[in-house]
Parts: C-alpha cells; structure tokens; sequence
C-alpha cells in the first residue's frame, strides 16, 4: 500500500489504533507499534524488521528490541482485538482452523525444524503457526480476520532446554500437538465471546478422534474432513469383541459397502455461486458412531454413544472424492454442513493477502515473544484492512478520500507521516516510501 493510499485510510486509522493505546505504558513505545503496522501495510519488497525500520527513519536496532524486549501487553492487546471482533459481529461466524509453513534457514528461529511445509508443498526446513481464523461468510460482502496465531514448537526441541532458553521458550511451556492448539484457540475464542456457528477443519484434525469429543465437551457444533482411512461404526456391535466381524470399518469402505449407503442415490448440493459459475458437489450421507479410545488402550476401541454424519462427497467434474465428518445433530440439513465446510476457501484468500501484503512469513526474529508479536501485529494489520474493505464495498467510490479531495487539497506522503506521528506522540515522521 503506498503513501496515497495509506492517507486515504488515515482517518479510520487513527481510530484503530487508539483503542490499543492502553497497552502501552510508554507513548514511544505505542509509536514503534504504529510505525510497525504501518510498515507491514505500506509498499515495501520485504516486511521484515529491517525494511520497516529504514522506511520508517528510525534504528533497526531499536525496532527488532520493540518486537523482544520493550514492554508492552501483548496478551492484553490479543484479548482486545478478539473482543473486537465478537462485538462487530454479534450473530457470530464460522471459524476456520488451519496451519502454515514458512520456510526458514538455519535452526535459530523458535519451532524451526524438518517438517512438512505448506508453503513449499514438501518436507522442509520451516516454522508452522496455527491460527483459527473467523469469517463471517457473507456471500456478498465478506470479512475475515485471524482470531488466534500459535507457534507449534515439534516435540525435538524440548529434548533441549538450553537451545529452547536461547529462543525464549519458557521453562514451562510444553509439548502440544497441533490439534491441542487448535483445541485450546477455540476454547479460548468461545470464552473471549465470539460466537461460532460452525468450526470447520481439514483432515489434520478430522483424523482425531480426541478433537472431536473436546468439540462435544465445549458445546461446538464443527464439521471437518476425515481421511479414507478413518475408522467408524454405522451400528453398534451386538458386543464388545477383537473379532474382526465387531470391529469399526474404514470410511472408504463403509461408502462403498453398508447398505446405508449403497441403498442412496446421489444428490446434489448447490454450494455457492462462483465467477466460472455455480460451484456443486454430490453427497450421500449416514449417521455413524467415532472410535472412542478414551481409557481402552488394550485394543481397538469401543463405539461412542453419540452419533456423528459422515458425508461422501463426490465433484461431477472430476470424479474426488471427500470423506466429511460432522458432530451436528440429526436434525441439521446436510447440505447446510457441506455449505459450511466449503467456508474453509476463506482462510486460503486470507493466507494469500496475509502473505503478500502484510508480511506474514517475513518475519527474521530469533526469540518466541518477538515472532508471536509480529504475528499479532500482522493480524492488526489485515483485521483493520478486512474491516475497511468491507466498508468500502458498502459505498460509493466519491465517498471515499482516494477518489477525490473536494477541497482540491491532497495532503502528501510526508504530511501523512507527521501526522502518524503526532498521533503515535513521537517527533520521528515515517517516511513512506520503498526501502532500497
């Protein structure tokens, strides 16, 4: 975004960024948080520390300390924006759980390791973040923002607690598996107030039955992909047996076998209507029984009580097939669960943005708080420009300042950036401009 564009968005800026002031204890230290979300929205080849430092006329230095060690509440400015978000949107949304990979070298940076690498498509040596991401998935007008970023720290690095020290992993923090993230950032959006009307998920955490009965205990309706390979029940066992003929079946092979299924025809859900024209999918669904592991650890399980939909779905076009599990009640319409799970294209639209426009992968830090203080900032970031898009979709283009300044006055690059200052209560102005 450059200089232009930046001023026509000041005055909803400023606004924006008032409501973190109480965060900070220092008003220079409030400054170096503007300059920081300032310099990942504004023009720049990389959104790392450095360019924004130079683009913005203040020590690289003094920023990367900004992200470290200056002091300033980050949790309370999380909780802020979370609360935000559940009072502009109080009927509530869907929210979207999803990792990514960024690929880093050398083994400094916190959680970096040998893993599977979204970004890169292949095992590499990268950092993952978690997020939950919240939309509230209006056909017309949509806005989408990240309720919650998690660094997933691999299990490696705790065998090491000096190198752990080093990257200001704290002596308590312990091992989580991606889904016990995910778990403990939707339990934490439903206690901030966010209201989910559905969380939707791939087969990363589909696949565990453990997610499932956490969605059950917090009352959340949730709807995810599952592998083929997933095990499950259409009827409960006439009794508990390790013979084959009582065990839980493979989902592919309950879609291809069970009279519940083979005795349906497919039918055909209109998901939404897309540029290349209308977007539909073909399901048959059954309800079934989870394999509850839960205190059975001697063999394979028994049938939870509860009943869950699994879904097939099959593309006309192109004969994929997906296998989808949802913990919706038996009087759900199905193809408003298939509708929902469809929703997941929003946090691919965010990732993009995020990525490109807002630097969420350009992060070159080498402590925990630094890189969870930059995600949040990115998160500011695209939440005010989430919020200004909607907007500005909602009006006409003579309304807004970058289609015209009826007073003939248009104020420059540098008369944005003493304002920003004046603002931010500091005497640096930001230069807004391309670093070389």
């Amino acid at each position: 975004m450059d200089a232009a564009q930046l001023q026509s968005l000041q005055p909803a800026l400023e606004t924006w960024l008032e409501r973190f002031g109480p965060c900070f204890k220092r008003q220079g230290t409030f400054g170096h948080f503007v300059f920081y979300v300032l310099g990942l929205m504004a023009d720049l080849k990389r959104k790392s520390v450095e360019p924004i430092a130079l683009s913005c006329g203040i020590a690289v230095r003094t920023l990367q300390e900004f992200l470290a060690f200056y002091v300033w509440d980050h949790a309370r400015l999380d909780r802020l924006l979370v609360d935000h978000v559940a009072n502009r949107s109080p009927r509530g949304g869907i929210g979207v759980i999803d990792a990514t990979g960024h690929p880093k070298r050398g083994d400094k940076t916190p959680g970096v390791a040998h893993q599977y690498c979204g970004q890169s498509g292949k095992l590499d040596n990268c950092v993952v973040a978690q997020h939950l991401l919240f939309t509230d998935n209006d056909p017309q007008n949509p806005f989408s923002c990240a309720l919650a970023s998690d660094l997933f720290v691999p299990a490696e690095w705790f065998d090491n607690r000096e190198r752990c020290r080093a990257a200001g992993l704290a002596d308590a923090l312990v091992f989580r598996k991606k889904w016990e993230i995910a778990r403990d950032q939707v339990r934490g959006a439903l206690a901030a107030g966010v209201k989910l009307q559905w969380v939707v998920f791939d087969e990363d955490y589909g696949k565990v039955p453990a997610f499932w009965f956490a969605l059950d205990g917090m009352g959340q309706q949730g709807v995810g992909e599952v592998p083929a390979n997933f095990f499950a029940w259409i009827k409960r066992p006439a009794c508990r047996s390790a013979q084959a003929a009582h065990g839980s079946r493979r989902v592919d092979h309950l879609a291809r076998y069970s009279p519940a299924f083979q005795a349906q025809s497919w039918r055909r859900c209109r998901v939404k209507d897309t540029t290349r024209g209308v977007l539909v999918w073909e399901y048959k669904s059954a309800r079934i029984h989870l394999v509850d592991n839960q205190g059975h650890p001697h063999h394979a399980g028994v049938p939870t009580d509860r009943r869950y939909w699994l879904i097939v779905l099959r593309q006309p076009a192109t004969g994929e097939i997906k296998y989808v599990v949802s913990n919706a009640g038996q009087e759900v319409d199905v193809e408003d669960i298939i509708r929902a799970l469809m929703s997941r294209w929003h946090v691919e639209k965010w990732f993009e943005r995020a990525k490109q426009d807002v630097g969420l992968g350009a992060f070159e830090v080498r402590t925990y708080q630094s890189l969870l203080r930059h995600w949040l900032c990115v998160r500011v970031a695209m939440c005010f420009l989430a919020e200004q898009t909607t907007l500005l979709r909602e009006k006409k283009s003579a309304d807004h300042l970058r289609a015209g300044d009826r007073s003939g006055h248009d104020l420059g690059g540098e008369d944005l950036a003493m304002r920003v200052a004046e603002l931010a209560g500091i005497d640096t102005p930001i230069v807004l401009s391309p670093a070389a």
